[in-house]
This record gives C-alpha cells, structure tokens and sequence, in this order.
C-alpha cells in the first residue's frame, strides 16, 4: 500500500508540474530565443506551412490579410506583412524574424487558430465605458469627433459614427458593429492612448495626415500616387479621386499586380496618363489629400481593382468586368 500511494504520489507531482510548464509556455509565447507556435525560423515569401498559417490567421484577425489560410506564403501574405510592419513602425520588408513576430503577437493576444475578428460588444446610443471613451479618441483623431471624450455614446459621437461610416463606405447605421470598428482601427494605428488629438479642421475634407501610412510607403512611392490621382481624375469630385487613389492601394494588395507602386502606376497599358506624359504634372493639394484618406482606409470604389471612362473606353475586355459603382465619369470595377 506504501509503494502504491508512493508511486501515486510520483505521479501527481508529474502531472501537476507539466500543466504549469505549459501554462508558463503559453503566457510568454516569446521568450528570449524567440521560441514558440511560430518556430524559430524566419517566414519570408516562399515559405510553407504550419506557421504561416499561424502567421496569415493572425493577419486577418487585425484584417491586414484577406485570403485563404493555406499554409503558403505567397504575394498576397507578403504585402499583408508589409502593410503590417508599415502600420507598426517596422521595416516593411516583408520578412516575418523575431521583431515582426514579437509585434504582431503582442497585437494579437486574443487570436485562437480559427477566430477571424475581434469580438467586442456592438456600441450603440447611451452605451457606456472604456470602448465607447476609445472609440470617441480615434474619431476625435481623424477629425470627425469635436465634443469632449467622457465615454458615453451620446448624439453628437452617434453623429460622428455615422459621418466616419458614410465617408469609409460603411453602411451608416449609427452602429458600431465589427466592421465599423475594424474600419475605425485600421484607419487610427497612429494614434495612442493619452496623446493629444490633432487640431480638428473647421471644415471640409482637410483632416489631420498620419505620420506614418498604412503600407510601408516611401515619400516617393505617396508622391507618385498624388501625381496618378492628379493626373487621372483631376476634375472629378473628391470622392471620386480617393477611389482612384484606393484603386492603386487595392491593387497593391492583389496577387494579379506587381507589389510595388512604381510598378502598378508603370505597368504597360495600365494608365492612359502614362501614355500621354501627365503623369509628371505637379499633383494639387486636393489630390494629395485623396491620397492620404485612402492610405487611412477609405475605398469609396468599394474594393475595385479596375475603373474606366466610359465615354472613351473601346476594349471589350474592360466593359465585361464586373462593375461595383459610378462616382463622377468613371465606373468602378471587379
């Protein structure tokens, strides 16, 4: 009976000592060697398997990353990481090592392998709390909030939700429902709990720029942007300049189009201003400003990666794409 209770006892103290190594695993996924579900191993384009998956789960949880979880790191994962380490203050190279993992970890603590989103409450009129007081932050960042930040969801921050919902495209509900807030958050990286909020512009669509864009870009890479923008839609509304300026960051993000902006603007036959040498005019400070509201989120063009002239259009091909919407003379398409 000794030697029962004994061995018993043996094991107990086994079993006991296994869960709290694995506790302990489980709180510092990082440890100094970096080893944890991610591996060791450096993820860089090319790479398969059961951590990148890891890796693109973790990148849609934040909604960098839009494709299927295969395990393979291809064009679409590569500008998903880049995206990421631009937004995180990052050399966006993307090449996932030690930093990239440690940042994108410590931004996804809540992630399980098979959760897509977020999931926090819906924030509706004379909703209360920390979320309704962060939510009232990053509206007052980009301008669209100018009352005091108390935390109650009252009719002038419902005012500011709907304005933020209807200028990103959102359905404009009042509601601040898992897509607005993932809209919201995309759009406010930069901003930081307890720094002061930017000037708030009396009018119009002049909102405060980010320091950094959402992409890793360079200052070349926006100014070429503004000069495409300038050049292909001067003249239209401003919404219809930002879902140009959009169309050239959703591209970006599509495995059918070069990763770089130089490379899509000078794509043969990609944009008629190319052609005609417009595309070295100086960009106005309307096209500057459509792009930097794309850069913070804003698609009006609802996800397009083409869009054409109508009255001009002749190929066949572009009239049989799928079209999305009209803003101004051109029509946006799949």
């Amino acid at each position: 009976m000794i030697w029962r209770r004994l061995l018993i006892g043996i094991m107990f103290f086994a079993l006991l000592s296994t869960e709290m190594v694995v506790q302990k695993v489980e709180a510092f996924p990082f440890s100094n060697t970096f080893v944890s579900s991610f591996g060791p191993g450096t993820l860089k384009i090319g790479s398969r398997g059961r951590d990148v998956r890891e890796l693109q789960g973790r990148l849609q949880f934040l909604g960098y990353y839009r494709g299927k979880i295969d395990g393979y790191f291809g064009y679409q994962t590569l500008k998903s990481v880049r995206w990421f380490q631009g937004r995180f203050g990052l050399r966006a190279d993307g090449i996932v090592g030690s930093k990239t993992k440690l940042k994108l970890w410590q931004a996804t603590k809540n992630w399980r392998p098979g959760i897509t989103s977020v999931s926090t409450p819906i924030l509706r009129r004379w909703a209360r709390g920390g979320y309704v007081w962060e939510m009232q932050n990053r509206l007052k960042f980009l301008g669209f909030y100018t009352g005091p930040v108390h935390g109650v969801f009252d009719e002038r921050t419902e005012n500011a939700v709907r304005l933020f919902q209807y200028r990103f495209g959102l359905k404009v509900d009042g509601l601040v429902g898992a897509e607005t807030k993932r809209k919201l958050y995309l759009a406010t990286k930069n901003w930081k709990q307890q720094k002061p909020a930017p000037k708030v512009p009396a009018k119009g669509t002049n909102r405060p720029r980010p320091v950094k864009n959402s992409y890793g870009l360079s200052q070349q890479d926006i100014e070429l942007l503004a000069k495409t923008v300038h050049a292909e839609a001067r003249g239209e509304p401003y919404v219809g300049q930002v879902a140009v300026a959009a169309v050239i960051l959703n591209r970006l993000e599509s495995e059918l189009f070069p990763n770089t902006i130089t490379g899509i603007v000078f794509q043969p036959l990609a944009f008629e201003a190319v052609a005609d040498g417009q595309i070295w005019l100086q960009p106005d400070e309307s096209a500057k400003k459509a792009v930097m509201d794309a850069l913070n989120g804003w698609d009006p063009s609802g996800g397009a990666l083409y869009y054409f002239n109508p009255a001009r259009a002749t190929s066949k091909w572009i009239w049989s794409r799928p079209q999305i919407k009209r803003i101004g003379k051109h029509i946006f398409c799949k």
